[in-house]
């Protein structure tokens, strides 16, 4: 819980960087423990304690019977399978922040023995969070949604039901280095090349990488480091990897493309002012359903008027907005077709337009023909 804490408190920039297409990374503090075994583990790194409890789940029926499905896809499309919170078996440990993290049992085996060979080389990590239940999920919800507004509380708190989060097979990490623990987003960016040292292990202990950079419409969320998905397979782990795809590319559930991403020129907004902005479209459009996004481009200054500052601001009559910014993008929808676009058909100059408070981050307004 500290993390969004202290995401939500920083500047909203921050936020819809890395928060706003995704998940904000929560500890599980406040979930129900049955506890049935507890052991102890001594991390050398920080000299922390973890408690590790194990809560053990009776079988059940039909799917229950046979599992979890390691290589499930949970994303802003696909829901949790309704088995899964009665047959996931999971462990609760304690990280050196002193939260309790919820795990799926045979994830966090595999995330102790990637710790340990971090460690061998001096990289030191720990666990930030790893499964929420769907009703944790929902209490995130109604707390931001009474704190922030539902709109706000819409682009940076996950739908229940459809957070990878929900599995325990999510993991996001925090590092500790020099004895300090780092977890806050904006503060562990900095730090690529310790990054890399992890992202380089991950698959020779069955975890992915996932969510890539450059890769927001096909996966929803913003390039998270920390973001770790376990599947049980360390050939699949390695295949995934070695490619640079994702887990939407890997089970064929949407169409692999290149996408052309031209930013223009602008004497107005920096590149990078640029790609923040291109990465909020880009997340929305993982959620048009089987469409294919070909091209995204900047639709130049001359969009920054009044005139559309006005437009943004009829949305939210409270906002203050300073800035506006149009994105123009080319598609392809569905050979069968959609509730909102003809079936195999080519969308060119599809419009998305967002606007900005000051000192504010980029707010994804409105899109369309």
């Amino acid at each position: 819980m500290k993390k969004i804490l202290a995401l939500a408190a920083a500047c909203t920039a921050i936020c819809m960087l890395f928060a706003g297409c995704g998940n904000s990374s929560t500890s599980n503090s406040e979930s129900t423990i049955n506890t049935e075994a507890t052991t102890t583990q001594q991390t050398e790194a920080t000299g922390t304690t973890e408690s590790v409890e194990s809560t053990e789940v009776p079988a059940a029926n039909d799917d229950e019977t046979q599992g979890i499905d390691y290589m499930a896809l949970v994303n802003k499309l696909n829901a949790l399978p309704d088995y899964w919170e009665k047959t996931v078996e999971t462990v609760h440990c304690t990280n050196s922040l002193g939260d309790d993290v919820e795990v799926e049992k045979k994830a966090y085996d595999a995330y102790l023995a990637l710790k340990s060979d971090l460690e061998a080389e001096g990289v030191f990590v720990d666990l930030d969070s790893a499964r929420r239940s769907i009703a944790d999920q929902e209490r995130i919800m109604k707390d931001f949604t009474e704190k922030y507004g539902a709109d706000y509380a819409a682009k940076i708190v996950a739908t229940p039901g459809f957070s990878e989060h929900h599995t325990g097979l999510a993991l996001d990490l925090y590092l500790n280095i020099d004895g300090e623990d780092v977890y806050l987003n904006e503060d562990m960016v900095q730090y690529p090349e310790i990054w890399a040292k992890i992202h380089e292990k991950l698959a020779d202990y069955g975890f992915i990488l996932r969510y890539l950079e450059d890769k927001e419409h096909i996966t929803g969320y913003g390039y998270e480091p920390w973001h770790l998905r376990y599947i049980d397979d360390v050939d699949k782990a390695r295949e995934i990897t070695e490619k640079g795809i994702t887990l939407e590319e890997y089970l064929g559930a949407v169409k692999s493309s290149d996408v052309n991403v031209d930013y223009g020129s602008s004497d107005i907004f920096t590149e990078e002012e640029l790609k923040e902005a291109a990465v909020q479209v880009k997340c929305k459009f993982a959620t048009f359903e089987g469409c294919e996004l070909h091209s995204l481009r900047y639709a130049g200054d001359e969009s920054n008027s009044e005139e559309n500052l006005a437009r943004m601001k009829e949305f939210d009559d409270t906002a203050d907005y300073v800035e506006v910014i149009e994105f123009l993008t080319d598609f392809h929808t569905p050979e069968d077709g959609s509730q909102v676009f003809d079936a195999d058909s080519e969308m060119t100059d599809y419009q998305w337009w967002l606007a900005r408070e000051k000192d504010g981050g980029w707010q994804l307004i409105s899109w369309g023909k």
